[in-house]
């Protein structure tokens, strides 16, 4: 497998960059909060969609972002690479528990476009037609409508914070005109915004997506960054199988060896050759049991 390189991601700082008035000191006033917000999605949206952007990578990356937010919500201890165990060295016939629904959940949802089935798939526990009725709940503008959305799914399950994010992230993908979900308001709120209804509630909104927004352009420079010199190495690859190994790293969070498609042995070392090429980073610190990243 070969990965081309354009000029255009030769150079990852051509990606622009959030302009320092969206992030300045500014009112609470609703119709300035909103216009900020409304920047702040405008640029999102002109950095996503560049051709040289791994995008399935940067879904991945933000679904444990926003199910390292959720867990929090919930009052349980799990951090992001709890989480990571959680889901990633899962054996066969093993259950992640709660913390781990929550990442699994996630990854559902970011990883096809966004649809009934998409959903369902994500948030098994829920019939397509429930799903169905409170994405129909959100009216309006994009960020109303999402807000709208979380509303509708919290006065009816008042603790099904994750259930709600995910839709009001669907909701706001479908307005925007984003083919997928992209988790934007798990990470951009706080908990007590999840009890907030109305006005409060969109104002917490357009506040999460403008700190949201600022954090995505930032991780997003430097995972494109990292893909390209992945791709700028993989042709340095020998093992049999190392085009398909690369591909995985360019479209997840973490990867145990394991998951490659490599006998064991050769996986370890085609990830220790890949953090020798300073292509992948490992993400534990352990010296078994290791997940690596891009």
């Amino acid at each position: 497998m070969t990965f081309a390189l354009t000029d255009r991601m030769r150079d990852p700082d051509t990606i622009p960059r959030m302009p320092n008035w969206v992030t300045a000191p500014r009112s609470e006033a609703t119709e300035d909060v909103a216009f900020l917000s409304g920047a702040a999605m405008s640029h999102l949206h002109v950095v996503l969609g560049r051709p040289e952007f791994p995008h399935a990578l940067l879904r991945d990356r933000l679904a444990l972002r926003a199910a390292e937010a959720c867990v929090g919500f919930s009052g349980r201890p799990e951090r992001a690479g709890d989480l990571r165990d959680a889901v990633h060295l899962l054996r066969p016939g093993d259950l992640p528990g709660p913390a781990g629904e929550t990442y699994l959940a996630w990854r559902r949802a970011a990883e096809g476009p966004v649809s009934i089935k998409t959903l369902g798939r994500a948030l098994s526990g829920l019939e397509p037609g429930q799903i169905a009725a409170w994405l129909d709940a959100g009216k309006g503008a994009p960020v109303t409508r999402a807000a709208m959305v979380l509303e509708a799914v919290l006065r009816e399950v008042p603790r099904a914070d994750v259930a709600g994010l995910i839709l009001a992230d669907s909701a706001l993908a479908q307005a925007l005109g984003w083919e997928h979900l992209v988790p934007l308001f798990a990470a951009g709120l706080k908990r007590a915004d999840l009890r907030k209804q109305g006005d409060g509630l969109r104002l917490a909104c357009h506040h999460a997506l403008v700190s949201s927004a600022v954090e995505v352009v930032r991780i997003s420079t430097d995972l494109v960054r990292r893909a390209m010199h992945l791709k700028a190495v993989a042709p340095k690859l020998r093992a049999k199988g190392g085009g398909g190994a690369v591909e995985m790293f360019l479209t997840r969070d973490a990867v145990a060896p394991s998951a490659l498609p490599l006998p064991d042995r050769a996986a370890r070392r085609l990830c220790d050759r890949l953090v020798e090429l300073g292509a992948v980073r490992e993400m534990t610190g352990r010296d078994t049991f290791r997940l690596y990243g891009v």
